[in-house]
């Protein structure tokens, strides 16, 4: 037997697509992580599982909204809440696929069901949700540095700490230490950011679960929302829409948070290749 598959990424977090509409796979941690190895598998940040909302006992209650679920796993073969890249990738994939066409429509996902515009120039819009801002400080290091952290919450935890220097983070193929404990519970992403110019910055990030990747969607928006508090742009203070434009490894996105709260994330999302995957390859290297 062979399974089908996809591979696809936007701006260069990349992902392993699985369409399994009607939930009949068995994807097992061990079997995501043997998918996303990148030397013994496929590669990838992590694996997008392409499921009927009504097919999968998560997304059932999100079916009457949405149709299809992104059962999103990190590279590990960990459950995450939310990838904002991930979505992008999802509804790409859905219009390759033939079930939906450019314009809008929405996603469910962990974090909640996800409006999302796919634009005629390719590049891909997704309502990310409001950001929550948990209170109390919290610190990152790297080495023997330490600098104060945004606890920002974009459905899943993000450690925002403005550095001088990109290079101040390290290599991020190991979560960066934080504190307090308590803040993270679950472990947390973590960005460094520097300033580009007004309303532009550049970051990097470790994922939880993944190591660093070259870009992060949810980290993006809330590398955003530090930012625009930091600069006295908060826009559910001003009534004024902020926009930042934020530069990843792997290219370019742009967020802007509305004075409601409700932020948008846009971004090119590209499908590069189908195959086939060995079923009998996968269930041996997945044991």
């Amino acid at each position: 037997m062979s399974i089908p598959f996809l591979k696809g990424h936007g701006t260069e977090n990349d992902f392993v697509i699985v369409p399994d509409p009607d939930n009949a796979l068995d994807l097992t941690p061990a079997a995501v992580a043997v998918l996303c190895d990148r030397r013994a598998g496929i590669g990838a940040d992590g694996v997008l599982h392409v499921v009927r909302s009504a097919a999968h006992p998560e997304a059932k209650g999100m079916a009457a909204d949405a149709e299809w679920f992104m059962d999103y796993r990190n590279g590990d073969g960990s459950i995450a809440e939310m990838c904002g890249n991930g979505v992008r990738v999802f509804a790409r994939y859905l219009q390759h696929a033939g079930h939906v066409t450019e314009g809008d429509l929405c996603v469910a996902t962990r974090g909640g069901v996800k409006k999302v515009h796919i634009a005629e120039d390719g590049d891909v819009t997704v309502g990310m949700g409001r950001a929550r801002l948990p209170e109390g400080d919290v610190t990152v290091s790297v080495g023997d540095r330490t600098w104060p952290a945004r606890n920002v919450n974009m459905g899943n935890p993000h450690a925002v700490a403005f550095v001088a220097d990109l290079t101040d983070a390290g290599d991020l193929h190991t979560p960066p230490p934080f504190s307090p404990p308590s803040a993270y519970p679950e472990g947390v992403n973590v960005e460094f950011v520097v300033d580009r110019g007004p309303r532009h910055v550049a970051m990097r990030v470790h994922e939880r679960g993944s190591g660093e990747t070259r870009s992060c969607g949810t980290g993006a928006c809330a590398v955003a929302v530090a930012a625009a508090r930091r600069d006295g742009a908060d826009p559910t203070v001003t009534g004024t829409p902020a926009t930042y434009t934020v530069d990843v490894p792997g290219g370019r996105l742009v967020i802007t948070e509305r004075p409601g709260g409700e932020i948008e994330m846009t971004g090119p999302a590209v499908i590069v290749a189908t195959g086939e995957i060995d079923a009998e390859w996968l269930e041996n290297a997945a044991r």
